[in-house]
């Protein structure tokens, strides 16, 4: 049973360059902070995809507390790794779940973002200008936006202990990235980004009111 469930070493390997590849893809670095953004978020990758084929790390550390809140269930199993399907009584195909579809719903809006935020930012970037349109209309961060909304669809897909760790961790340093972005284009670009920056949040978009006006947010 642990050998067919786990074990997988290949399918970590395939699994991590895939979506790896797809964000690089997606994302397109170019600067030192973008290849440190893109590490970070490969690190949460492979720890993610090392538990979900490789070892089940977190299944093992709380084994004694699963066997004994859900009894019967073969967690050595692969599609008991669905924690949330489990713990939610949710017994069919876990891929067909709602915290599954869920994710999915994060995962492609995540990577839609990234890449619909890459063609704005490459074209203002050969024109020297500020980004403003498309998802920079609505938010001043959207590639972090992207990055942050694929690791949720991922802890709803299969959340363990070390990526659960992981994401606070990660959204400090991409907050922390963003202020030194902020920073250097404040600088590059002077009145024109404190003017965008005024109208602009910085990752949570405004939701516009029955009369026209955004109501604040961060």
């Amino acid at each position: 049973m642990i050998e067919s469930a786990y074990g997988l070493w290949s399918l970590v390997l395939i699994n991590s360059a895939l979506f790896i590849f797809f964000a690089f893809s997606f994302f397109k670095p170019q600067s030192r902070r973008d290849w440190r953004t893109l590490g970070m978020f490969s690190a949460f990758v492979v720890a993610l995809f090392t538990e979900m084929y490789g070892f089940p790390l977190t299944i093992y550390l709380l084994s004694g507390w699963l066997a004994q809140t859900f009894p019967g269930v073969d967690f050595l199993a692969h599609d008991s790794g669905h924690l949330l399907e489990v713990m939610f009584g949710w017994r069919s195909n876990p891929h067909f779940g709602p915290f599954h579809l869920i994710s999915t719903l994060f995962i492609g809006g995540g990577f839609w973002l990234l890449a619909a935020a890459w063609r704005v930012l490459y074209a203002a970037q050969a024109s020297g200008q500020l980004a403003t349109t498309g998802p920079y209309a609505r938010l001043r961060h959207p590639q972090y936006v992207g990055f942050v909304l694929i690791m949720v669809g991922f802890l709803f897909q299969w959340p363990t202990l070390i990526t659960l760790v992981m994401f606070p961790i990660l959204l400090v340093v991409y907050v922390r990235l963003a202020r030194r972005e902020e920073h250097d284009s404040a600088a590059a670009f002077g009145d024109a980004w404190t003017h965008y920056a005024r109208a602009t949040p910085a990752f949570i978009p405004r939701w516009r009111t029955g009369h026209g006006r955004a109501s604040p947010s961060t």
